[in-house]
């Protein structure tokens, strides 16, 4: 991406307005029980590993957000279905968003499914508006109450990146104040799209080529 368009990272030298040191790697790669923020390094991936690579770029002062889940080598079941309930989780949240509806509507429907199948919703971490700030308003949590929160406005451009784990919700940061983990180290799998809100549905800048959604 920086050789062919021209753009860099966002989260290498990130420090989350000084709460954080500076992160030292140009993507995130969050492993098995690791819920995000997962650090690369060179730990080698074994067989039935899932895991989420999220990556942030900057384009011409703009910023663009997306992760996705891969599965290494033999599948299991349960982590399959892990995964593929967590991407319907933010499709289903993605189908919510219009001009009028509420940030809740959008909480309401992820943790509802997630629910529905069994699962948890991580409270602690959320989607964020993006532009030209890396993170910035609305937050857009995946838990919440239909008609509640901020009202959508046409133009408005945010993330929805769900973190559902397998086990409770609970989770811990590690000792390099980044690496978020379920507590009961049970899996965890995160999806992630930016998008922006249009009269009456929205537009995902980060749809990739095997996606089809009918967002209008």
């Amino acid at each position: 991406m920086a050789e062919e368009n021209n753009a860099t990272s966002a989260p290498l030298g990130y420090t989350a307005s000084g709460t954080h040191p500076p992160y030292p790697k140009s993507i995130c790669t969050s492993i098995n029980h690791v819920i995000c923020h997962g650090i690369p390094s060179n730990k080698r991936l074994k067989n039935g590993d899932i895991v989420n690579v999220d990556i942030t770029v900057v384009v011409d002062g703009y910023h663009g957000d997306t992760s996705k889940m891969f599965l290494v080598g033999k599948r299991a079941s349960h982590a399959e279905r892990l995964v593929r309930v967590t991407q319907e989780c933010l499709y289903k949240g993605i189908e919510v968003v219009r001009e009028g509806a509420h940030i809740g509507d959008i909480g309401y429907v992820i943790q509802q499914h997630a629910h529905d199948k069994g699962y948890s919703v991580v409270e602690e971490f959320c989607g964020h508006g993006i532009g030209t700030e890396f993170h910035g308003q609305p937050s857009v949590p995946h838990f919440g109450e239909r008609g509640t929160g901020v009202v959508l406005e046409k133009g408005q451009c945010f993330t929805i990146e769900p973190m559902i784990n397998q086990g409770k919700r609970h989770m811990r940061v590690l000792g390099d104040r980044w690496t978020a983990v379920t507590k009961d180290h049970r899996l965890s799998a995160q999806w992630e799209h930016t998008l922006i809100v249009t009269e009456d549905g929205c537009e995902v800048f980060t749809l990739r080529d095997e996606e089809t959604l009918s967002l209008t």
